[in-house]
């Protein structure tokens, strides 16, 4: 064991602390280089994405889409971790999609008759945000609402669910219908009263994660009594300072349940922000999306070209390659988009 034993958990904790931190701005990220992916194998059906990570006792959320998580502390409370991008329920996404040079409605039955959800055209896709869907402008773009909170020490329970599900149960109901039972049972038990309430019409698919508080160490058994003359030896002995206890830090964790993050802007110049040390996400020539390489003076800013309140210049990082600098002015309708132009052969 090393002697400085407070010191090596502080840095641990200080590691896993700043890799939490940097998670938002990582899955931005990801979530954007997945779509060019997409679009470079020539996927042309894109998808929804509720995407968790559990590390202690904190949950990150990244979600694009209608597919939803919601999070049942087990000491009362429910809180929603992700953002409904359906355009019919989301008015600030409307606002910026028609400013990005895209038209909405509902579909055209004939003789002035609209049926059916509002969507976005062209393509005619009912949703604002997603990865992968091709034959809709880039306006409908891949970057994620992101939530982040630290859950009490006494756990609880996630629900993951696609619009299948939400469009016939409320969250309440959800979680109401399958108290006290196992995860694979509650899933399974969310998906047949979903069922039941509107027929197969969509998606219906369910995952449950129960998250629980860990038991604590079971108190050390009082040491043997020493003899007479160890225990006088005992007494003039220099006692070892106290460290630090990373089990003890485990324990001393809030009782509430804590937010930490939340941001849903679609521009990356929002998102991809210097707040966090660049030094610890980006290398300083590598893009800030596809984390290729760079040579010096090959990257454009991500602040370029945008109206911030906050003074940037061109060189402020993080940096963008040429093919992904050219992917976020399509996003904000700077440049004319070529998804719907594709052949659909």
């Amino acid at each position: 064991m090393p002697k400085n034993n407070g010191k090596w958990c502080h840095h641990i904790l200080s590691f896993r602390d700043e890799w939490v931190a940097a998670l938002p701005r990582a899955l931005v990220s990801g979530f954007v280089k997945t779509d060019k992916d997409f679009h470079k194998i020539g996927k042309k059906s894109g998808t929804t994405v509720t995407f968790v990570i559990i590390e202690g006792w904190v949950i990150t959320i990244a979600s694009v889409g209608d597919s939803e998580c919601i999070f049942d502390s087990a000491n009362g409370g429910m809180y929603y971790l992700s953002a409904d991008h359906r355009l019919d329920c989301n008015e600030e996404e409307r606002e910026r999609i028609t400013a990005s040079g895209g038209d909405i409605g509902r579909l055209n039955a004939g003789c002035g008759t609209e049926i059916g959800p509002l969507r976005c055209w062209p393509g005619g896709l009912c949703l604002s945000r997603s990865i992968g869907d091709r034959d809709v402008g880039e306006f409908i773009v891949p970057v994620p609402y992101i939530k982040q909170i630290k859950m009490s020490t006494a756990g609880g329970r996630l629900i993951i669910s696609s619009d299948g599900v939400w469009d016939a149960l409320s969250a309440e109901a959800a979680l109401d219908c399958c108290r006290g039972m196992p995860p694979e049972a509650a899933a399974a038990q969310i998906v047949k009263e979903a069922l039941q309430a509107n027929g197969l019409r969509d998606d219906t698919t369910c995952i449950v994660i129960d998250i629980l508080p860990q038991e604590k160490p079971a108190a050390p058994s009082p040491p043997p009594k020493k003899p007479v003359k160890y225990l006088l030896m005992s007494l003039f002995r220099k006692k070892p300072s106290e460290s630090f206890s990373y089990k003890d830090k485990e324990y001393m964790e809030p009782d509430v349940v804590e937010e930490l993050f939340e941001e849903g802007s679609a521009l990356l110049s929002e998102r991809l922000n210097t707040k966090y040390p660049l030094c610890n996400m980006f290398k300083l020539f590598m893009c800030a999306v596809c984390q290729i390489e760079m040579k010096p003076g090959e990257g454009s800013s991500v602040h370029a070209g945008t109206s911030s309140l906050v003074k940037v210049c061109p060189w402020d990082g993080p940096f963008l390659c040429s093919s992904c600098q050219e992917k976020k002015e399509a996003m904000e309708g700077k440049r004319p988009s070529d998804r719907h132009c594709i052949d659909s052969d």
